[in-house]
């Protein structure tokens, strides 16, 4: 059933976004234009998604400039990897207009619905698209926003008809802390973010904070497996004064409420069997890999808290097929999959790599193009990333992508080479991305599957490794 659109918040009513065509940025952006605010920004480069948002009618200016900010502008709207010295934030500034973190704009359209929030080091894009797509299958109609598209440029955020909004919740910056969900899921929990977070106890205390924003009477959907997200149930029922908050665990744990039994593999799907209130279920998951799986029935944990029923949830989760960059795959030249991969934690990599693994034939090599993401993540993790390419078959490590930070002296995608090599990885170094299309031809042979991963623009090779395998 259908709500009426909420009314927009009168600084949201003519926002400019700085960086409008970043995931979270962009999806935040579609919904106020859905919702009917006269929208503009700006971004480094035109793209894809810069497109879509101009079909809404939003206006993306190309490059950043003082003149790109209008003088009906009622808010600047920002995220985290936007620097203080950006012109058109400078501009903001000094002429009143507000500033808004991405997060508060968010929490401001999420305002009169009900939330569900999806958290975790990884997995939150996953298991949010899983929900969407299921929820709206189930005619729903719910709102969504997503740090990745579902299936087209500008497909991360959609304004529904209904009552329930899904939204990634960002820990790496703590802007998680901004929302109060009716049910909020934690993944996993795990040290990432090596500018914000200097602990794990840190990284703990923000979980908690973020468990502690649950409105009253709502849901904790929390991973019986993962030793993170454990340690935080502990954490959670021990600081917490909450005796409102339910709390519910999900995995293959014997004391988990929603206890998984079996994943059996089906080529690129799997078959997921679980006991929920002392009854099996069984249902497919239309994506490779245990973690997927486990994804899904978080997200079935959460639809049911929400009250929608638990088989019916369990059967539209089968209609979600993917989303960019999760294992998608780019498609196949000569014999060889090309297949795209986000993953840039370890534990993400290890992940899709034995997700791969297990839906490729007997034969199959499994070759990877790996861009090691940020300098402090891999000054930190970058022996954990190396070790992860030893269940490739061999590798080509690119330099690293260093998005919003500046090169740390010492750092390098040697790091990852040589925790590779004493793995025992077969593994070579790239610093030309232009050459990678050939070196790729000249490594696959009929039957292989290739990953580019990372989330940087490794992900603009695939089609040109596609091209060059077709010439």
């Amino acid at each position: 059933m259908s709500t009426p659109t909420p009314s927009l918040p009168p600084a949201l009513e003519r926002p400019h976004f700085i960086g409008i065509g970043g995931a979270g940025m962009s999806g935040i952006a579609k919904i106020l234009a859905q919702r009917g605010a006269a929208v503009a920004g700006s971004d480094t480069k035109d793209s894809e998604t810069a497109e879509a948002l101009r079909a809404l009618g939003v206006t993306v200016h190309i490059g950043h400039d003082a003149a790109h900010l209008a003088e009906t502008t009622t808010a600047v709207v920002v995220s985290s990897a936007i620097r203080q010295e950006n012109p058109e934030l400078a501009a903001a500034r000094e002429r009143g207009v507000p500033v808004v973190h991405r997060s508060d704009a968010l929490a401001a359209l999420m305002d009169g619905a009900r939330p569900i929030a999806v958290a975790g080091t990884h997995g939150k894009t996953t298991t949010t698209s899983m929900l969407a797509v299921a929820l709206g299958a189930l005619g729903l109609e719910p709102s969504y926003a997503i740090g990745g598209d579902l299936d087209a440029p500008g497909s991360n955020a959609h304004h529904g008809g209904g009552a329930i909004f899904v939204a990634e919740a960002d820990e790496s910056d703590r802007s998680f802390h901004a929302y109060s969900p009716e049910v909020a899921i934690v993944l996993n929990v795990e040290l990432d973010h090596h500018a914000n977070y200097a602990s794990m106890e840190e990284i703990y205390d923000s979980f908690v904070t973020f468990a502690g924003k649950i409105r009253p009477g709502g849901t904790l959907v929390v991973s019986a497996d993962q030793p993170g997200a454990v340690e935080l149930t502990a954490r959670v029922r021990d600081r917490l004064d909450r005796p409102d908050l339910g709390i519910v665990t999900v995995g293959a744990a014997e004391h988990a409420d929603v206890r998984i039994t079996a994943v059996t593999p089906r080529g690129l799907t799997s078959e997921v069997t679980v006991v929920l209130d002392g009854r099996p279920l069984t249902f497919t998951v239309s994506v490779p890999g245990r973690h997927y799986a486990h994804n899904a029935v978080a997200a079935l944990a959460a639809g049911v808290a929400m009250g929608v029923p638990v088989e019916e949830l369990a059967e539209a989760l089968a209609k979600y097929t993917g989303v960019r960059r999760r294992l998608q795959l780019k498609g196949e030249a000569a014999g060889v999959q090309v297949i795209d991969s986000y993953a840039h934690h370890p534990t993400e990599m290890t992940a899709d790599l034995e997700a791969i693994r297990s839906a490729a034939g007997p034969d199959a090599r499994v070759l990877v193009v790996f861009q090691p993401h940020l300098f402090s993540r891999t000054r930190e993790l970058g022996a954990e990333m190396g070790a992860a390419l030893a269940l490739a078959d061999a590798s080509l490590v690119l330099d690293i992508y260093p998005a919003r930070e500046d090169p740390v002296p010492g750092i390098t995608s040697a790091l990852v080479i040589e925790a590779a090599r004493a793995a025992g990885a077969d593994v070579a170094a790239e610093h030309d991305k232009g050459r990678v299309p050939e070196v790729v031809a000249g490594m696959a042979k009929p039957g292989d599957l290739v990953l580019t991963m990372g989330a940087g623009d490794v992900t603009d090779l695939g089609p040109l490794v596609l091209a060059r395998l077709s010439g």
